[in-house]
């Protein structure tokens, strides 16, 4: 996992189609796309993530579902982000497959241990700082956190909670190999150039 994760919010999008925010962030550089959706129906939720596949396909980025295992299967994503509250691991693997993507969000240090022992494919350090985008999270991990889990954990770090251009630096620089943005994104004026500064950054650090 290298380079800028997007979590889509369509509440952060200015009332803008989130298809278009989505491929604006890929011509920018996203190099992952999770499409999360809390208040749309399992129908609408099938068929924007079939769209969202298409858009993505051209430009081999994967596609990652949040918590919907059957979102998932319908639309044939590439993976699946799962909580601590969501689906065991050991059962959404067994769904999804092998090859998929499966990423697990920490919140607390039993959980970074707990994923020691689970073949996620990344886990998500969450939040590492306080966001609007996560309020049903634990305190945040902040740098020091970040640093303590990238010298303990065998995963691949994706950062996720107030990440944007003013952050995405020190983030990087506590461990952090992929930053999940939300805001910096969906929010602005062009998801394009946000992404692709975000990204250039990343780059100069690694």
């Amino acid at each position: 996992m290298r380079g800028i994760y997007l979590v889509t919010d369509r509440g952060l999008c200015r009332n803008r189609p989130l298809p278009d925010i989505i491929l604006q962030a890929v011509q920018g550089g996203a190099a992952y796309v999770q499409l999360r959706e809390k208040d749309i129906s399992t129908r609408l939720f099938v068929e924007e993530a079939i769209a969202v596949k298409n858009i993505l396909l051209p430009f081999n980025v994967p596609l990652i579902i949040n918590d919907r295992i059957d979102v998932a299967l319908a639309c044939g994503a590439d993976g699946v982000h799962i909580g601590q509250e969501d689906m065991p691991y050991s059962t959404a693997r067994k769904l999804m497959g092998k090859n998929a993507i499966i990423g697990l969000s920490v919140e607390t240090w039993e959980d970074v241990e707990a994923a020691q022992r689970l073949d996620v494919d990344y886990i998500g350090v969450s939040p590492v700082f306080a966001t609007p985008t996560k309020t049903d999270t634990k305190e945040p991990w902040g740098l020091e956190g970040l640093k303590k889990i990238k010298s303990f954990s065998r995963h691949p770090l994706v950062a996720i909670g107030g990440i944007n251009e003013i952050s995405a630096r020190a983030v990087v620089e506590a461990g952090a190999d992929c930053l999940a943005v939300v805001s910096a994104i969906c929010a602005a004026d062009s998801p394009e150039v946000a992404t692709r500064k975000i990204l250039n950054l990343i780059q100069i650090l690694k």
